[in-house]
């Protein structure tokens, strides 16, 4: 096996586990939106208090998982990433990307210090 052809395999291997990981990302949003639609169809009926604080919750964390997922898809793709302009872009594209998680799960943690006050209070 020559070096190239190694190259060329770790290269083709890693478009494919990147596409994956995109993939798996795509599948996590379109669950968590199927679930909040679900459970909102429910909220509508049962016009619960605080269950709508719940599905921004849940749906939150579909998204902060599927960010997680977007963002080691960006961690490989600077693996296959030859120019210097490539990389800037990528970098931009994940500094976006983890404020977005950060700031999300930011409010995450206040939604559930808020429903926890509710629940003791």
């Amino acid at each position: 096996m020559t070096f190239e052809f190694a190259e060329h395999l770790l290269f083709q291997s890693v478009q494919w586990l990147r596409l994956l990981i995109e993939a798996a990302g795509v599948l996590v949003i379109a669950l968590g939106m199927v679930c909040a639609l679900r459970s909102l169809m429910s909220t509508r009926e049962h016009r619960g208090g605080d269950r709508f604080t719940h599905l921004r919750m849940s749906l939150g964390r579909y998204l902060v998982l599927a960010l997680e997922f977007q963002l080691a898809a960006d961690v490989l793709s600077t693996v296959l990433s030859p120019s210097w302009q490539e990389l800037g872009q990528l970098a931009v594209v994940a500094t976006i990307r983890t404020a977005l998680n950060h700031f999300l799960t930011q409010e995450l943690q206040d939604l559930r210090k808020g429903v926890q006050a509710a629940a003791s209070g």
